[in-house]
C-alpha cells in the first residue's frame, strides 16, 4: 500500500506545481526550473527513503533476483503500473513546460520520470526475499511511459489518455488487511473496485471542420472482480470459511470528458482541469464479461 500512496501523492505534487497553459513556448524560467529540480529531487529522495523504511526494511534482503508475478490479480496490478507511469510522466511534462523547457526535452525528461520512479521500486523488490523484480511490471511501466512519449512526439497532445475510476465493493470486508480497512485504503488496495481506462478524444482524429464536440471522449476500460487473493481465493481466513467468488475479468465501453479540451481564460480552472484529468467521469457504460455477457450500467464509475 505505502508505495502506491507515495506515488499518488507524487502525482498530485507534479499537478500542483503546474497551473499554466503548456501550449505556449516561453523562454526558460530559471527560477521555476531550479525550484522544480529541487522539489523533484527532494520528492524522489524522500519518497524512496520512506518507501524503503516503511515497506522493505522489515523483510530479509538478498542478492538481486527476478520473480514472475504476471498472473497476480488478473493483471490489475500491471494496469496500475501502466497507469501510474503514464500519469507521472504526463504531470512531469506539464511541470517542465511550465518551467519553460522546450517541447522535445520536456517530452523525454518528463515522459521518463515515471519510469525512473517505478524502476527504482522494482530494484527494491529485486533485493527483497519476499518479492523479486518483476519483468511484467517493468514491461507495464515501459508501456505507460512509451504511450505518453509517442503521442506527444507524434501529435504534441495526448489523444488517448490513461484514466482511473473506483467504486466500493463487497470484497474488502473479507480481507481488510489486504484490500483495505477504510474507504481511502480501498481506493488504493481493492483492485475489485478499480477500473483502468483508455479515454480516446474522437475529435482529434477527425477533420478540423468536424462538429463533433472537442471535449467528448470514448473510453474503453478493464476491471476484474471476485478477488480476495493475489493468485487465487483462500477457502479459509482467520478461522472463517470464505465465500466462493468467481474471479472475473470485465471489459467496458463508455463516454468520458477530456478536461484539457475545455477552453477557459481562468488559470485556476486550467489547474483544476489538469488536476482531475486522470479521473474517468461517472457515465453510462456497456460491460462484457464471460459469465453474464453484455450488461448495461446506467451509471458506472
Amino acid at each position: 500500500m505505502y508505495r502506491k500512496v507515495l506515488l499518488f501523492i507524487l502525482l498530485f505534487s507534479f499537478g500542483y506545481i503546474n497551473a499554466q497553459d503548456t501550449l505556449r513556448s516561453p523562454p526558460i524560467n530559471k527560477k521555476r526550473l531550479h525550484t522544480l529540480i529541487g522539489v523533484g529531487t527532494g520528492l524522489y529522495v524522500t519518497s524512496m527513503s520512506a518507501l524503503y523504511v516503511s515497506w522493505y526494511k522489515g523483510y530479509p534482503q538478498t542478492r538481486f533476483h527476478w520473480a514472475d508475478d504476471a498472473r497476480e490479480w488478473l493483471l490489475k496490478d500491471k494496469m496500475g503500473h501502466f497507469t501510474t507511469t503514464y500519469q507521472v510522466g504526463n504531470y512531469s511534462y506539464w511541470a517542465l513546460r511550465w518551467a519553460g523547457l522546450d517541447e522535445k526535452k520536456a517530452i523525454w525528461i518528463g515522459g521518463t520520470t515515471g519510469l525512473v520512479f517505478m524502476t527504482t521500486i522494482e530494484f527494491f523488490d529485486g533485493l527483497s526475499v519476499q518479492w523479486g523484480a518483476s519483468p511484467s511490471d517493468l514491461l507495464a511501466n515501459t508501456l505507460g511511459s512509451a504511450l505518453f512519449i509517442s503521442q506527444q512526439l507524434a501529435w504534441h497532445e495526448q489523444r488517448i489518455r490513461v484514466k482511473f475510476s473506483y467504486h466500493p465493493t463487497q470484497y474488502a470486508q473479507y480481507r481488510p488487511n489486504l484490500l483495505g480497512n477504510d474507504y481511502l485504503q480501498r481506493i488504493i488496495k481493492d483492485y475489485n473496485g478499480e477500473t483502468n481506462w483508455l479515454s480516446v478524444n474522437v475529435y482529434s482524429f477527425l477533420h478540423k471542420e468536424s462538429k463533433f464536440p472537442k471535449w467528448l471522449n470514448v473510453a474503453v476500460g478493464y476491471g476484474a472482480t471476485g478477488m480476495i487473493g493475489a493468485y487465487s481465493n483462500p477457502p479459509y481466513y482467520n478461522g472463517h470459511t470464505m465465500p466462493s467468488f468467481q474471479r472475473l475479468p470485465r471489459f467496458y465501453l463508455s463516454v468520458d470528458v477530456d478536461w484539457t479540451k475545455i477552453k477557459t481564460h481562468s488559470a485556476f480552472l486550467r489547474f483544476v482541469f489538469k488536476a482531475i484529468s486522470f479521473i474517468k467521469i461517472p457515465a453510462p457504460a456497456l460491460e462484457y464479461n464471460r459469465s453474464n455477457g453484455l450488461v448495461f450500467h446506467a451509471l458506472y464509475f
